[in-house]
């Protein structure tokens, strides 16, 4: 049997962890009309970010590295980064998937290859669990900083994540 808990996978999960705390904390205390506000030209929200880390994780995790996913309860929004659900729903969603992500990790070699497939020419830069791991660190942290930026614009607080 391939080992599965490595220093390298525990580093790898703790920084992980860490910016899905970073995507909460920014987020953190922000009302119902604060989080589903557009602030920027493109449209997006808040909520609607933090909705589409669930699913960043749904998919890398469980359809790519998986090959499979539980299907959603409700279709894709036409929309990208906004959400008609409500904040309850969308956080406890996230959670849910990271969850899943994490319980994928934790019984997944670093160098397992995945089983599923991401489309187009960003999949093939991921062989290995290791490749989807580190990206959706990149990715969670490029939205944080999103996240934060929005914050500052909304309420003027700055600071807010853990690191």
């Amino acid at each position: 049997m391939m080992e599965t808990n490595t220093p390298e996978k525990k580093a790898l999960s703790t920084f992980l962890a860490a910016q899905r705390a970073a995507v909460l904390a920014v987020v953190e205390g922000l009302g119902t009309e604060a989080l589903t506000t557009p602030v920027l030209p493109s449209g997006w929200t808040p909520l609607g970010l933090v909705e589409h880390l669930g699913y960043a994780e749904r998919h890398w995790f469980q359809e790519v590295v998986t090959g499979t996913a539980v299907p959603l309860e409700w279709p894709d929004d036409p929309a990208p980064l906004t959400t008609p659900r409500a904040p309850d729903i969308v956080f406890a969603f996230y959670a849910d998937q990271c969850r899943r992500s994490d319980a994928v990790l934790a019984r997944t070699s670093l160098d397992a290859a995945p089983l599923g497939h991401h489309p187009g020419p960003l999949g093939e830069e991921f062989g290995d669990v290791r490749g989807i791991v580190l990206h959706l660190i990149e990715e969670t942290a490029r939205h944080v900083g999103h996240l934060d930026v929005v914050r500052e614009l909304l309420d003027g607080r700055t600071g807010l994540g853990p690191r």
